[in-house]
């Protein structure tokens, strides 16, 4: 397993992270996965032989349940990992049960505290942008965190680009934590994320934390053109995460998958989870499995080495178009770009 930094901070995790959505089973995330507390301790056990150093949940995962389920798992062996949650979602009916306020935020965290049975969470991560509290108050709240012990280091997830420059600035003019990381949506299925929130990575430094690497299951090698989803699959039920735009591209995409899995004699997930592990910026992939065998093979995906023909199989067919300014930069000023352009813009103009 490979340790990379986590943005311009000291601290160091496993380039696979264990992902909890699947624990628990409760409300909305039936769907994804109904991990219990042994079947959870099983898959940290894989996890940390595997040599992942970095678990991450949400407080909203299974309505407080996947944190409860995960500080279960880790009872006597805190230490070993560096912890990672998130708030933002709703977590009742009243009027200040969600957003990031002040009020809310904090008292998000002392209930994950509890839940997860420890005094600290390593990775603090505001889980959604909240267009209605005022930047300064969410980011002076995480400072209180910080300094009263409670957390470590703090993050964001599903920023756009233009929100975590402003999430940045307004740290550095208050003297407030500066996010290490951010937690996106990055995959062969879908890669949105490179117009922007990449570049602004690699400019300011964060670390990329991605998840759902083989979109709900859609780049898993088993839904295929012209085939009802497999029983038992997210995307059989009522999960809609993530939305697919262009079916052709997909299994187009999937196709060079399954092919160059043949080859490896693997699986096409590891294909996709590999792909995504060479990719500028990106510090951890997290992977969530139903069963242990899933956990396996995505674990497996970080001893696999795809060759250069490889990746630019896989990158022209999953390829973004440019979109302006992009493609207007890169006809008119491909003599002065910067690595962060470059990658989104780079392999355009290498084709």
């Amino acid at each position: 397993m490979e340790y990379r930094q986590l943005g311009r901070s000291g601290l160091r995790v496993s380039s696979l992270a264990l992902g909890t959505m699947t624990f628990g089973g409760r409300g909305q995330f039936r769907d994804v996965g109904q991990t219990d507390v042994d079947g959870a301790r099983r898959q940290v056990d894989m996890a940390l032989d595997a040599g992942v150093n970095l678990i991450d949940t949400a407080d909203v995962y299974s309505e407080g349940t996947a944190e409860e389920i995960v500080g279960q798992a880790l009872a006597g062996r805190r230490g070993r990992v560096v912890l990672a949650t998130k708030a933002r979602f709703p977590m009742g009916s009243g009027p200040n049960d969600a957003g990031l306020s002040r009020r809310y935020l904090i008292e998000a965290c002392e209930a994950s505290l509890r839940r997860l049975g420890t005094d600290h969470i390593d990775l603090y991560q505001v889980h959604e942008w909240d267009g209605q509290t005022p930047l300064e108050e969410t980011l002076e709240a995480l400072a209180q965190l910080v300094q009263s012990g409670k957390v470590r280091y703090v993050g964001c997830s599903n920023f756009a680009g233009w929100q975590v420059m402003k999430a940045l600035s307004a740290a550095a003019l208050s003297g407030l934590p500066r996010f290490v990381s951010q937690q996106v949506y990055l995959s062969l299925q879908e890669r949105s994320a490179e117009y922007e929130i990449v570049p602004s990575a690699l400019d300011q430094g964060l670390g990329l934390l991605i998840w759902s690497p083989l979109a709900g299951g859609l780049l898993s090698g088993k839904h295929r053109r012209g085939e009802p989803p497999p029983p038992g699959s997210r995307h059989a039920g009522d999960w809609d995460e993530p939305p697919v735009y262009d079916e052709d591209k997909l299994y187009d995409t999937v196709d060079v998958l399954v092919e160059i899995a043949r080859a490896h004699e693997v699986s096409p997930a590891q294909v996709a989870v590999a792909w995504l592990l060479g990719r500028p910026g990106i510090t951890s992939v997290i992977i969530g499995a139903r069963t242990d065998e899933q956990l396996g093979d995505n674990l497996a995906a970080a001893n696999l080495e795809l060759t250069g023909e490889e990746v630019s199989r896989l990158e022209a067919v999953s390829r973004p178009p440019l979109i302006y300014p992009f493609w207007h930069q890169g006809k008119t000023a491909s003599d002065r770009l910067s690595p962060a352009d470059l990658s989104l813009i780079g392999p355009h103009l290498q084709a």
